[in-house]
């Protein structure tokens, strides 16, 4: 039993000579973690010592990069082992569940020598089983404990009468001591620590860099409007979670998000193994064979295997606003820039950008401080936004334009407006050289009002490319946007006019377009109403097969229609063809409906003859007969000849019209 008590021995000399390394710079990120690195100096054979909350270990043992200076090595890295809860008690003989029953626990310790107090007489001896009585209507449940005394006697013993157990065995004791520390331990919220050696014997410098998960840095910023250019100031809220004052830091915040994710890489990971044997260690069972039924017995059917087992509208991240009226007081307290020193320096890391603050920052645990990051002039424009979905009033809103060549942060912003508070809006991220609009309260002296007229026009085009003629008709919607502006000041509207990918902008350019809708700036004068229209039109289409159509049908087609002079004639040209085809078809058909009456004339006169010949008198009827089949038969080959020929210009005439046809391009 002396072994299992040597590592922790070990491991308190090992925190006794142990030294902590002290925070030297935090960076915090947007995604959930924070950068920190620690260093300081050991003394000669001086072990550094860093501790952390168990739920950090993952990001830690995933992050952590040491740098020693001073002549030694790092060697190697030592922390506190965590075990799963489960493989720990799998060493113990017994388990005590969440709802055991006393008398189930001292089940498990079957054999066990035992002292109760019962009274004042102590009962001792050995435990036999543990069981607990379902209650009637006359007695109600009990524990009980079936024992072996020491006299001999088996009693069953009412353990709810007992006022005192205690395992005799001190081993039993200790393992139900044992039990109880590692439950409690896996409950608790201790520190774990991790331990850095080196090589080296004398005084060194040793840092420590690692990501531990972190609250996300905020931003919030005021927005202040004057006779002068406006001026734009950011604070940015940091908050110290951890166990440790940060004291004379380097600070730094980043704008953006890297990807970070958890592994699991502290707890310790086991395998499910199979277990496999070898053929020969299998205990071999009799055999028990069945009697003949049938000499020449068919085999039974297999048996069927087991059965198988059984997250369009407009997109918005809408703007929150709050409007404010502000009463004026005979002496109303204005609003002037804060009174702060800016310290902070930015630039681009990578893909993300660095405030880094020139001043140490010191900022107690379990504090959260505000730090002035950002003010400087900035190209804004008060203006007013429209959406018909907000309502008949539009927005006061600014267009924010990121002159300030850093990156700005997403936040809530404060405005306020010739020395007093005009609303609040949010403000996403906004990379430099970008822009963006934001607003801040309702506009109560214009009012915007929407009309909406469509009409489905005629056609309005007319294309064809190899053998498709393509008509495009349209559906025009005309949106008119009635303004009415009741101040005596003048205003930019910007109408936010919704986006539809069927539909197309007729006669009017936007000032610019977002994914989901189009600009359109409007100079409002003082007191004036005025109207602003929005036509779009929605393109459809019919395509017809011109060889689907014969010559009628295209005669008809290319009336009154607005065809190109070119188009006209290429199709008067297959039109021309289609009519001449079609008269051919006419005189082939005529040609096989007199070949087919003559082939019947024909046929009836060899009847007649065949009669005749067997009639006597008859010989004269039968010649004229006969000069009758002969002229028929040089008409037949006539027709048959005028037949084919007719057949052979049809078919160069429809070359030419598949032609046509196929190179039709106007």
């Amino acid at each position: 039993m002396l072994n299992k008590y040597v590592p922790v021995i070990a491991t308190t000399m090992a925190v006794a000579q142990a030294a902590d390394l002290p925070v030297r710079e935090v960076i915090l990120f947007k995604h959930g973690v924070g950068f920190f690195s620690r260093s300081g100096d050991l003394k000669a054979g001086e072990t550094a010592r860093l501790d952390f909350k168990a739920g950090d270990m993952n990001d830690v043992l995933k992050s952590l990069t040491v740098e020693e200076k001073g002549g030694g090595k790092v060697v190697g890295l030592r922390y506190d082992s965590s075990e799963p809860l489960d493989k720990k008690l799998e060493q113990f003989p017994f388990g005590i569940g969440d709802h055991f029953a006393l008398s189930a626990v001292l089940d498990q310790m079957k054999g066990s020598r035992l002292e109760l107090k019962y009274g004042n007489d102590p009962i001792v001896g050995q435990i036999i089983s543990g069981r607990e009585t379902a209650a009637d209507k006359d007695h109600a449940a009990k524990e009980q404990l079936v024992m072996l005394l020491d006299s001999g006697e088996i009693r069953v013993i009412d353990l709810s009468a007992a006022t005192g157990i205690k395992f005799l065995d001190p081993a039993v004791q200790r393992q139900f001591t044992d039990y109880l520390r590692v439950v409690a331990q896996a409950r608790s919220k201790e520190k774990r620590s991790v331990y850095i050696d080196s090589t080296g014997t004398g005084a060194r410098s040793v840092m420590a860099n690692y990501m531990i998960p972190s609250p996300v840095w905020k931003s919030s910023y005021r927005l202040l409007f004057t006779d002068a250019e406006p001026t734009l100031e950011g604070w940015a809220i940091v908050d110290n979670t951890t166990d440790e004052d940060w004291t004379n830091v380097q600070l730094a915040l980043v704008s953006g998000r890297p990807i970070s994710f958890i592994s699991e890489l502290y707890a310790p990971k086991y395998r499910q193994r199979q277990t496999a044997n070898l053929a020969e260690e299998a205990d071999v069972a009799p055999v028990v064979y069945e009697s003949q039924i049938q000499s020449l017995a068919k085999s039974a059917p297999p048996a069927p295997p087991p059965a198988p087992g059984q997250a369009r509208g407009y997109a918005a991240r809408r703007e929150m606003a709050a409007g404010a009226s502000v009463m004026a007081e005979s002496a109303p307290v204005m609003v002037n820039d804060s009174t702060v020193a800016v310290s902070s320096q930015g630039r681009e890391v990578g893909e993300l950008f660095e405030y880094r603050f020139g001043t140490a920052v010191t900022v107690k645990k379990g504090e959260s401080a505000m730090l002035p990051f950002l003010q400087q002039k900035l190209n804004s424009r008060k203006i007013l936004i429209y959406q018909e979905s907000q309502g008949a009033n539009p927005r006061n809103a600014a267009e924010v334009s990121n002159s300030t060549g850093k990156t700005l942060d997403g936040g809530p912003i404060t405005v306020y407006d010739g020395g007093t508070y005009a609303g609040e809006a949010l403000m996403e991220t906004l990379k430099t050289g970008d822009k963006r609009m934001i607003s801040y309260a309702v506009d109560q002296g214009t009012r915007i009002t929407t009309n909406i007229d469509s009409s489905r026009s005629n056609i309005q085009q007319i294309t064809a490319k190899r053998g498709i003629v393509t008509t495009r008709y349209s559906m025009q919607e005309n949106k008119v946007y009635t303004i009415r502006n009741i101040d005596a000041k003048a205003k930019t509207l910007i109408i936010e006019h919704p986006l539809r990918s069927t539909y197309k902008l007729v006669d009017v350019k936007p000032s610019e377009t977002t994914t989901n809708a189009y600009r359109f700036e409007v100079k409002l004068a003082p007191k004036v109403e005025t109207s602003f229209p929005v036509k779009e039109e929605y393109p459809y289409y019919e395509s017809t097969a011109v060889a689907n159509l014969n010559s009628d049908q295209l005669l008809e087609f290319i009336k009154g229609r607005p065809i190109s002079d070119s188009g006209k004639r290429q199709l008067q040209a297959i039109a021309d063809r289609k009519r001449q085809i079609a008269e051919l078809d006419a005189q082939i058909n005529g040609f096989e409906a007199e070949i087919n009456d003559t082939t019947r004339d024909q046929d009836r006169m060899r009847q007649n003859i065949s009669s005749l010949n067997s009639v006597s008198g008859q010989q004269e009827q039968v010649q004229r007969y006969a000069r009758q089949l002969s002229d028929g038969e040089g008409r037949l080959a006539t027709l048959r000849d005028q037949q084919r020929d007719a057949r052979k210009k049809k078919q160069g005439l429809e070359r030419e019209t598949a032609n046509l046809i196929d190179k039709i391009d106007f």
